[in-house]
């Protein structure tokens, strides 16, 4: 615990998805007060043309209530 996914277009390099990793775990580790190890985080690219069948819809829209920070826009 916690387990974060992260769900974004495809385009960012390698590099800037270690860098976003080490810092959200950072921050996590601090906020949290746990361990390193009890940390899992992954990344899972969706093309522009599924991001609302795949995300908004089903992540944004339908889980309106867990959300701490919503988008800007609508699809």
């Amino acid at each position: 615990m916690p387990h974060i996914i992260i769900k974004m277009y495809p385009g960012r390099s390698e590099n800037q998805k270690v860098e976003l990793a080490s810092r959200i775990v950072d921050a996590v580790m601090d906020i949290l007060k746990v361990d390193i190890r009890s940390i899992s985080l992954g990344i899972e690219e969706v093309k522009p043309e599924d991001w609302a069948e795949e995300v908004y819809i089903p992540d944004i829209l339908k889980k309106g209530e867990t959300l701490y920070k919503r988008p800007g826009y609508r699809p």
